[in-house]
């Protein structure tokens, strides 16, 4: 009988920093809103769209997450967390494929957790303190992209030192880069719109 442990994840972790009140609460209040990951359109066309990004994206992700109850879920919920937080769904991915390469159980020799590496103090400053929850997919995809938002908006748009705040190496190379390239792999183009 082996004991399975999660295997180790590459990426580098959040460094805590002091959030002032008004910050604090706005984090905690886009985590705690328990809206489901349910897609909502407001056109058959984007309906179609996305299901034709769903379609797409299930076959790249594949080999990583080959039941397709799972990967449909864990596409529907990366699609609907990215977009409420104002992210592109490419980017998110091409994070995620860097920080944890799509493993659920993923822990960083720092600590962080998850799809999205994110640190368990996050749960303390603005979860409900129980870092065990970061292993639960809408939550640690909820927590990392309002997380990777707030970075975003304290990096005035700059997407190269916001990645570089997330993994905790601000203003070096080798992480955003990973993410850039990672993330051209999960680009959507929908032909039917080029025609």
């Amino acid at each position: 009988m082996s004991l399975m442990l999660p295997r180790s994840a590459m990426a580098g972790a959040q460094i805590e920093e002091p959030l002032i009140d008004s910050v604090r609460t706005a984090l905690s209040s886009a985590i705690h809103n328990k809206a489901p990951p349910v897609p909502e359109f407001g056109s058959t066309e984007a309906r179609l769209a996305y299901l034709r990004w769903l379609g797409e994206m299930s076959e790249r992700l594949k080999k990583k997450l080959p039941d397709w109850p799972t990967r449909k879920e864990f596409l529907q919920t990366v699609w609907y967390e990215a977009r409420r937080s104002g992210l592109d769904v490419s980017l998110v991915l091409g994070l995620i494929q860097v920080e944890s390469n799509f493993r659920k159980f993923a822990v960083s020799s720092a600590g962080a957790r998850g799809y999205m590496q994110v640190m368990p103090f996050w749960t303390r400053v603005i979860g409900d303190g129980d870092p065990s929850t970061l292993f639960h997919m809408q939550t640690n995809l909820r927590f990392g992209c309002v997380i990777l938002r707030h970075y975003l908006n304290r990096e005035q748009g700059d997407l190269f030192m916001t990645l570089g705040r997330y993994n905790g190496s601000r203003g070096r190379s080798p992480y955003p880069d990973a993410v850039f390239a990672n993330q051209r792999l999960w680009v959507f183009k929908d032909r039917r719109l080029e025609d």
